[in-house]
């Protein structure tokens, strides 16, 4: 079951306010869906296909649900929900008017207390306790909104296994969790509430690929990802290992999850390691490394953690985690990304997801698909990509890739056909096996300012016959592309004038005519009007100092360079 639900009316700090969220979020976890939602006076529903009946509608349901802002003309907000079930009965439909009756902000208001006290709050641990505070960050975050770490954090939430359990009726299977670090006990009832929704959503995207199993003797181990966000903004990351158990004979595979609120990828895949090299000994020397791990905080950038770890007939072991100093690429690796395309296509793929798009890769492994999709996200760097996001998409939620509002979604090559069924509109699919678009909208190339397209161009072909790190292909890949921006709207911070009281407000108009070239100029104007954008300028507005992040640092070097170019060129006249 898919439906979408669109408020084309009402204050935008009052949706802020009321939802208590970053102005957009997506919600991959267990929905209690409202039964309010199809026959509310004030919503009517925009789309929707394979429905159960109306008599089961009313019943909580679980499901995935994703929230997205947009902007219409003269700034108003647009709120969208799209919630698609993870148990869809099918050959059932249910036809709904398609058009969207107006509403007043009271009514909005209305709504989003509803779904405020309906969906989950997946709470990020200490990131933020309480939904209502607001999260103080030193910048916005990196890459796809996985918030940036200064240290001190737990490192983990659960460490999971997930198994493949017969159904009772069929030749189907069902992931299960068989094993669970650790266990909560004595807790309340909201929070037990939104714990089980959390475990019970988290199988589906272990094994995205469906329930059609059959034991097997070998298998590739495979590493891949999935984010959970809330309605509140905050994201968890599930980090995954696939593989077959210890054994002989055919068996089916399982999943080794971590549960994390940090966004971390090579540190957690080296946990992973260590943890899979547990397994090959017993279950039970797993538990004293997880706990080991628990009780150590997360390093700040730079800093290492050692943890002391035992293992029968090898002894004591060392094992040091280190973060890297700059830590804004350290959740994403580019290698997948520059091996399945060329950097052109990489280049029409950025263009894409500047402009907020429809994205879709499809790729046969998981561990591609995950990294891949992080690293195009990564690509928009300072900026977050706050809508529907989902590194891999389980088949039972496959009619995400026919919403109406942006998104950046993986699917397996499995699928493809189903995909290319569906009715999309304004798609970049991305075949990630072949290195081809399957579809695309045919203007991807003049997007982008034609003199800054090539100066990307030129900088990702320069190489060095020297092996790279994965830190410095991340920086080198990452660069031009940090540098793009710099030079379209590094300027943002002399066009925010403050009140007395330290409020700031956005002069947009001063802001893209202070450019003197027409074709820069022409893409601002439209980049302006995005949610990446927007989310950015309102951080901007309320932050009464310039942050002292990455991005600053490369818009104050690109201004000295372009003081010494001038004092030059004084010089030579």
């Amino acid at each position: 079951m898919t439906f979408f639900l669109a408020t084309p009316r009402g204050s935008w700090e009052e949706l802020r306010s009321e939802q208590q969220c970053q102005d957009a979020a997506s919600v991959n976890a267990g929905v209690q869906l409202p039964s309010w939602v199809p026959s509310h006076p004030s919503c009517s529903i925009i789309g929707c296909s394979a429905w159960k009946p109306l008599s089961s509608l009313w019943k909580a349901a679980p499901g995935v649900a994703s929230w997205s802002c947009g902007w219409r003309r003269k700034r108003q907000p647009l709120l969208r929900l799209s919630v698609a079930s993870l148990c869809p009965e099918e050959g059932e439909t249910l036809h709904a008017p398609c058009r969207l009756e107006a509403m007043e902000g009271q009514v909005i208001g209305g709504m989003l207390r509803l779904f405020h006290s309906r969906l989950p709050r997946l709470r990020a641990g200490s990131l933020q306790d309480n939904p209502r505070d607001p999260v103080k960050e030193p910048e916005r975050p990196q890459e796809h909104c996985l918030p940036a770490f200064a240290g001190g954090q737990h490192f983990f939430e659960y460490l999971l296994v997930v198994s493949l359990k017969k159904k009772s009726s069929g030749p189907d299977y069902e992931p299960t969790i068989t094993y669970q670090f650790p266990k909560r006990e004595n807790l309340l009832r909201g929070q037990q509430e939104e714990e089980e929704r959390l475990l019970g959503a988290i199988p589906l995207f272990c094994f995205p690929d469906g329930n059609e199993w059959a034991s097997l003797t070998e298998y590739p181990r495979e590493t891949f990802s999935f984010v959970l966000t809330n309605v509140d903004g905050s994201r968890k990351i599930g980090y995954c290992r696939r593989l077959l158990p210890t054994g002989r004979g055919p068996r089916l595979p399982k999943v080794y999850c971590i549960i994390s609120c940090i966004g971390c990828f090579g540190l957690f895949s080296k946990i992973l390691d260590e943890v899979e090299k547990r397994d090959q000994i017993s279950m039970a020397v797993i538990y004293p490394f997880m706990q080991g791990l628990r009780e150590a905080a997360f390093p700040a950038p730079g800093k290492t953690v050692t943890l002391k770890s035992f293992i029968p007939d090898s002894g004591t072991e060392f094992i040091s985690l280190t973060r890297p100093l700059d830590s804004h690429l350290e959740h994403v690796d580019f290698r997948s990304l520059l091996t399945c395309l060329s950097v052109e296509q990489i280049l029409q793929i950025f263009a894409s997801a500047v402009l907020e798009r429809r994205i879709i890769f499809l790729a046969e492994g998981l561990s591609t698909l995950s990294q891949c999709i992080h690293a195009a996200a990564a690509l928009l760097y300072p900026f977050s990509w706050a809508h529907t996001y989902i590194p891999v998409v389980p088949e039972r939620l496959l009619d995400t890739v026919c919403c109406p509002t942006p998104f950046m979604v993986g699917v397996q090559m499995r699928f493809q056909q189903q995909v290319m069924e569906s009715p999309m509109e304004e798609v970049l699919l991305v075949n990630l096996c072949e290195g081809t678009f399957l579809m695309s909208v045919g203007d991807e190339k003049e997007i982008l300012p034609p003199k800054l397209q090539d100066d990307i161009l030129d900088s990702l072909g320069q190489t060095t016959h020297e092996p790279w790190t994965s830190e410095q292909l991340n920086e080198h890949v990452s660069g031009p592309f940090v540098q793009f921006f710099v030079k379209t709207v590094g300027h943002y911070a002399s066009y925010i004038k403050r009140e007395a009281n330290g409020q700031g407000h956005f002069q947009e108009r001063a802001f893209y005519k202070a450019l003197n070239s027409k074709t820069i100029r022409r893409f601002v104007k439209k980049f302006v009007k995005t949610q990446l954008f927007s989310l950015f300028i309102q951080e901007a507005e309320k932050s009464q100092t310039p942050s002292a992040g990455y991005f600053q640092r490369k818009i104050l070097e690109y201004e000295e360079q372009k003081k010494h170019k001038k004092s030059r060129e004084k010089t030579v006249k």
